[in-house]
């Protein structure tokens, strides 16, 4: 019989006696299904995080913001930066020939969670006329638009399902003066976790004279070198100039590095618990077919096919472990909406993405966990002496 048959017949026969095995195989399966499990959850609110900031942006899209500032709330134009601006030869022209620009304002206001009294930090988005033409991806969902000097609010999807309060028609108390929501949008991406009204309403109600940043659109995108260069060597202006996107993704980056290494240091003191649980079922698993293996060595089975059946069952194990730990986070998780404190200490909703590079990731820590687990007693039932194997 070929070394290639043996390992067949050894490994079918090892696996089909697992159930004999089942309240020892249930260590493996559980220690590394719960391993997989919050490594899958964890990094699928890192990835549905990232998912939303990075899905904000348009290649065609840029965003000004005064020189240094690492987000829309610490970053400040006075009027005439921001008229400068717009006037650039980059920036395209709409129907009316007025430039696609919008000067917007972000504040932080505070607004109930669902089920809770105390306010959390809301962004209030203060936006001029041409946002609207400048964002075709933003739908109004219900209602209708605010009217300029009105305090009238938009909410966006994400908010109006985490916060309170946000039907139509409601009164929320921003600095002393009652504003009205009027609409509902959804632009599905970091915008929906935003309010949004008329930019001079915001300002005179919030007592600013400038605005946050600048958004445009570009003529085309080849053209975004130029804007930066002649913006960032204007005398008259200091500002950086980013496309949409790379603002955007770098509002997550720090965000869900701090997830990730988290999720790291987590999922190693877990895995180790899942190895050495592996290693004893393994080490049980060897001893209690001790006397089989060393029947299968008398009759001439050789070491391989012994190391490959003690292999294989660990591996299986792990497979079943890991499989059902990915699929009970994302039955729970994927999809699952939260809100947490972005770039510009503002809740930001987002939903847990359980992703299948996340899975075949989670997949991979099984296996690796499984092989470890299984090879030194495999090693160690491949090295049993014939004599003293059948002794049992």
């Amino acid at each position: 019989m070929s070394t290639l048959t043996q390992i067949r017949e050894i490994v079918l026969m090892n696996l089909r006696s697992i159930p004999q095995r089942l309240g020892a195989s249930f260590v493996i399966i559980i220690g590394i299904g719960g391993v997989v499990g919050v490594l899958v959850a964890m990094l699928s609110m890192s990835a549905g995080l990232s998912k939303t900031l990075t899905a904000t942006g348009n290649p065609n899209r840029a965003i000004i913001l005064r020189g240094g500032s690492n987000g829309e709330l610490t970053s400040f134009l006075d009027r005439a930066s921001a008229t400068l601006i717009k006037h650039d030869p980059a920036i395209a022209r709409a129907d009316d020939s007025l430039p696609l620009a919008s000067g917007e304002l972000i504040v932080v206001t505070e607004v109930p969670r669902k089920g809770e009294t105390g306010g959390a930090n809301v962004s209030l988005r203060g936006v001029e006329p041409k946002a609207f033409p400048l964002r075709p991806e933003l739908r109004l969902v219900e209602g209708r638009l605010f009217r300029p000097g009105l305090r009238e609010l938009i909410v966006g999807d994400g908010a109006f399902h985490e916060f309170d309060g946000l039907d139509i028609g409601r009164r929320l108390k921003f600095r002393g003066s009652y504003w009205t929501v009027v609409g509902h949008f959804k632009t599905d991406d970091a915008h929906d976790s935003e309010l949004w009204a008329d930019l001079e309403t915001t300002q005179s109600a919030f007592g600013r004279s400038g605005v946050s940043s600048v958004l445009v659109r570009l003529t085309s995108v080849d053209a975004f070198d130029s804007l930066k260069l002649r913006l960032t060597e204007d005398p008259q202006l200091n500002v950086d100039v980013l496309t949409e996107r790379e603002f955007f993704s770098a509002q997550s980056a720090s965000t869900t590095s701090t997830i990730r290494i988290i999720t790291t240091v987590v999922t190693i003191i877990m895995a180790i618990g899942a190895l050495f649980g592996a290693l004893n079922t393994m080490y049980s698993a060897v001893s209690a077919r001790t006397a089989e293996i060393g029947t299968l060595r008398a009759i001439g089975f050789g070491s391989a096919p012994v190391v490959a059946s003690v292999m294989a069952e660990a591996m299986a194990l792990s497979l079943i472990g890991g499989s059902l730990g990915a699929g009970i986070a994302y039955a729970l998780f994927n999809g699952y909406s939260v809100s947490t404190l972005g770039g510009n200490f503002t809740q930001i909703a987002f939903n847990f993405a359980v992703t299948p590079a996340l899975v075949m990731q989670g997949l991979v820590w099984a296996l690796v966990i499984g092989f470890l687990g299984g090879l030194f007693p495999a090693v160690r039932a491949a090295r049993l002496p014939v004599t003293e194997a059948l002794r049992g």
